[in-house]
């Protein structure tokens, strides 16, 4: 089925899913980023942003996310958008990662199961779309969809993966000149034994194959395979609770992005033994590169504001490597921002230790 299907609609906003692919290029393709289609920061703040566009216009916004995004839609959708509150119309459109009998990822897996129990639940009428669908079947059960929309209530079309497709080509690339996994090589030189906390998506398969290259262990590593826009927060509490040890967290502008306020409370807890590494390369290219407001903003500015005392920035290895020298010995809360361009080796694997290995090996190692 043709991602062109949802062009009837008028306003569109979510974060970005490599589920929902052909549906982003879509939207970058007919309308890029502006008043009619806006990537948000996180699933909650699009519910925000959709009920807004409602109100102003009185017409029904669509929101897509991955399916580990729901968690951060419940709150808005329950307490704002439902019609036992304020009835405002959405149409959902959520990547179905972790399907029950489709093998994924072990982030997904619970996700999957629950996916469309969690969308029922908040009264949101839910339609799956398969490769099998076709673009009749799609329209009737958007005809039916309709009446409850009208009535104030949410809908949601569950997409499998492969369901929509999009013919154009969309190249998402910016101008920095240092890749990612090596801006992870040099930070896994200069960390040696110390503790590393690892982002969600790709950043954290490269960590755990550099390990695999290096012929070291993967004990000293808590790859947060989930919880998008968390790990600075699990490595702040580790810092806390393990003064005795030098901690970096390997962080990403998308996830940083999506909970800022992570970066107030490390600013004002100030641990003196925390590294907060962020591989800026502005963009969710984890799930197929599209951007963030990240090329907008100064992170280090932010820092700043927050409270780390040390705050440092690189575009090169020459800059990188001098940023991870000083905070390798710094006593003081450190930020780095590593500038970075988007891509990745087409055969990059995925960790061959199960989450429960990573979290067993890893809490040995930090009682050592």
């Amino acid at each position: 089925m043709r991602a062109e299907v949802f062009k009837e609609f008028e306003f569109f906003t979510g974060v970005p899913d490599s589920q929902l692919r052909a549906l982003c290029d879509f939207l970058m393709s007919e309308y890029g980023i502006g008043e009619k289609h806006i990537i948000a920061a996180n699933e909650g703040n699009c519910v925000a942003l959709a009920a807004g566009y409602h109100l102003a216009t009185g017409k029904v916004p669509v929101v897509y996310l991955q399916n580990s995004g729901i968690g951060n839609i419940i709150n808005p959708v329950a307490s704002l958008l439902n019609d036992k509150v304020y009835a405002i119309p959405c149409v959902f459109v959520v990547g179905y990662r972790g399907e029950p009998g489709i093998h994924d990822e072990p982030q997904h897996i619970y996700q999957g199961e629950v996916t469309v129990k969690l969308l029922e639940d908040m009264d949101i009428a839910t339609f799956v779309v398969s490769k099998e669908t076709t673009e009749e079947e799609f329209f009737e059960k958007l005809e039916e969809f309709k009446a409850l929309l009208a009535k104030g209530k949410q809908v949601a079309f569950v997409i499998r993966k492969g369901a929509l497709t999009f013919e154009g080509k969309i190249k998402y690339e910016n101008k920095n000149s240092m890749c990612r996994e090596d801006i992870i090589r040099h930070i896994a030189e200069h960390t040696e034994k110390d503790v590393v906390i690892s982002t969600t998506g790709k950043a954290s398969r490269e960590l755990f194959e550099i390990r695999e290259a290096r012929k070291e262990g993967h004990e000293k590593d808590f790859l947060t395979v989930g919880s998008m826009g968390h790990a600075s927060s699990i490595a702040l509490e580790i810092a806390l609770c393990k003064k005795d040890r030098k901690i970096w967290c390997i962080d990403g502008d998308g996830a940083a992005l999506m909970h800022l306020g992570a970066m107030a409370l490390l600013g004002s807890n100030k641990p003196e033994n925390l590294v907060h590494i962020l591989i800026n390369n502005s963009a969710h290219e984890t799930v197929g590169g599209m951007p963030t407001v990240a090329e907008d903003i100064d992170f280090c500015a932010i820092a700043k504001a927050c409270g780390y005392k040390r705050v440092l920035s690189a575009k090169n290895f020459e800059e990188l490597d001098k940023a991870l020298k000083e905070a390798k010995t710094a006593t003081e809360l450190t930020f780095i921002e590593a500038k970075c361009s988007i891509g990745a080796r087409e055969n990059l694997g995925r960790p061959t230790t199960t989450a429960l290995e990573n979290k067993e090996n890893f809490m040995k190692f930090l009682k050592g």
